[in-house]
C-alpha cells in the first residue's frame, strides 16, 4: 500500500498524518437517506458529541463505496460523533435538500462531496448564516465566495490527468495513436479536471489524437456501453483513457466481447486504484493507474475536531496519491484496503 501524507495548520495542532486519496459504484435502489445517528461524550473541546451531517454524492463506484465506509466507520459514537448520512443518488437537488435538512436539525458541521461544481452558493450561504461550518470532501465547488466553506480536502484531479498523459507520452504515444476517453459525470470536478490534465500533458505531442469522448457517469455499466459504441464507430482504437477504474473495467468487458485483448490490442489507462482495478492491472488488462485514495474518514474527523477545538485549517488540503504499473500493482495488492 502506497503511503500518503498531507499537512494542515491548526492552532495548537501542527501536523495531521494521513493515509488517503480521491475519486468513483452506484445502485439505483440505494436509499436517498441512509442516515445513522449516535451519541457519545468523547468529541469536542468540552467533551460533547459533535453532530455532523454528511451528504454523499452517490454510490457510483467501488471508490465511492470505500469512501462512504471510511466516513461511516470513523465518525462514530465511540469517536465522539453523531453522524447523519444521506446518499444523493447523483442528483444535486437531493444533496441541496439534505444540506437544508442538516441546517434545520442544527448540526455542528456539514460535510459533502458535491455532485457537480456549480449551483451551491444559495444553500451554502444558508449554512453560513446559521453559523454551521461546511467542509468539502473529494470534490470542489465553483464559487467566488471562498468563505462559504472552511476547507476542501481531496486529490488534485488535474494532476491525476496530467500524470496519466505523461505516462501515455512516454510509453504509448511514441508513435501516432487513436485515443478514446471515458469521461466521468458531466459537470463534476473530477471529470472536468482529469480531462484538462490529460490535455495539458499531451497537447504538444502530435502523436496523441482523441477520436471520441463521452461520459460513462463513473459506472462500470456506463463504461461498458460507451465503449461498445466506440468500438462500433471507431475500428482503430489504440488506447482508452478512463476517468475511473469502474469505467475501465466496463471497457474491458466490451473489448473482450469484441474479440480483442485489453492491455495489448487496446491499451487502457485509468484513475482510482480500487482493488478490482488493481487486479486487472496486475493481470495486464489495464496498463497504468494513477491512485485516488478514498479513505478520507480519519482526515475528515481530524479536521472537524481541530475546528471544534478552536483551531484553524488550510483552505485547500491536497492529498498525495501513488501510481502503479503492472509489477507495482502485484506488489501492492496483498495489503490493499479498498
Amino acid at each position: 500500500m502506497v503511503s500518503k501524507k498531507f499537512s494542515m495548520l491548526a492552532a495548537g495542532v501542527a501536523v495531521l498524518a494521513l493515509g488517503l486519496s480521491a475519486c468513483s459504484s452506484d445502485s439505483d435502489d440505494t436509499k436517498a437517506d441512509a442516515g445513522s445517528s449516535s451519541t457519545g461524550d468523547t468529541g469536542g473541546s468540552s467533551g460533547d458529541t459533535i453532530k455532523v451531517g454528511f451528504s454523499q454524492v452517490g454510490a457510483e463506484s467501488g471508490w465511492r463505496a470505500a469512501n462512504t465506509k471510511s466516513i461511516q466507520d470513523t465518525l462514530t459514537k465511540e469517536n465522539g460523533f453523531d453522524l447523519s448520512f444521506s446518499d444523493a443518488q447523483q442528483k444535486q437537488e437531493n444533496q441541496i435538500q439534505a444540506i437544508r435538512s442538516y441546517i434545520a436539525q442544527g448540526v455542528d458541521y456539514i460535510a459533502f462531496s458535491p455532485v457537480v461544481e456549480t449551483g451551491w452558493d444559495a444553500v451554502l450561504q444558508e449554512a453560513k448564516s446559521a453559523n454551521i461550518p461546511v467542509i468539502l470532501t473529494d470534490r470542489a465547488v465553483d464559487t467566488q465566495d471562498k468563505t462559504l466553506y472552511k476547507t476542501f480536502i481531496g486529490s488534485d484531479f488535474v494532476e491525476e490527468g496530467k500524470r496519466i498523459g505523461e505516462w501515455v507520452n512516454d510509453n504509448v504515444a511514441t508513435e501516432p495513436i487513436n485515443v478514446v476517453e471515458l469521461q466521468g459525470t458531466t459537470g463534476s470536478a473530477p471529470a472536468i479536471d482529469r480531462k484538462q490534465g490529460f490535455l495539458d500533458a499531451t497537447k504538444d505531442n502530435a502523436n496523441v489524437k482523441i477520436i471520441a469522448s463521452q461520459t460513462g457517469d463513473f459506472t462500470r455499466d456506463g463504461g461498458k456501453k460507451v465503449m461498445e459504441g466506440f468500438l462500433q464507430s471507431n475500428p482503430d482504437i489504440d488506447l482508452v483513457y478512463a476517468h475511473n477504474d469502474d469505467m475501465a473495467l466496463g471497457a474491458i468487458e466490451a473489448i473482450e466481447a469484441a474479440g480483442k485483448t485489453p492491455g495489448k490490442d487496446i491499451k487502457i489507462v485509468s484513475i482510482d486504484g480500487v482493488k478490482d482495478g488493481m487486479t486487472a492491472l496486475s493481470e495486464g488488462k489495464i496498463n497504468y493507474i494513477v491512485e485516488c485514495n478514498p479513505l478520507l474518514g480519519p482526515d475528515l474527523a481530524k479536521i472537524i475536531k481541530t475546528l471544534h477545538d478552536g483551531g484553524t485549517v488550510e483552505p485547500r488540503i491536497v492529498t498525495q496519491d501513488g501510481a502503479f504499473d503492472q509489477e507495482q500493482a502485484k506488489a501492492a495488492l496483498p495489503d490493499r484496503q479498498y
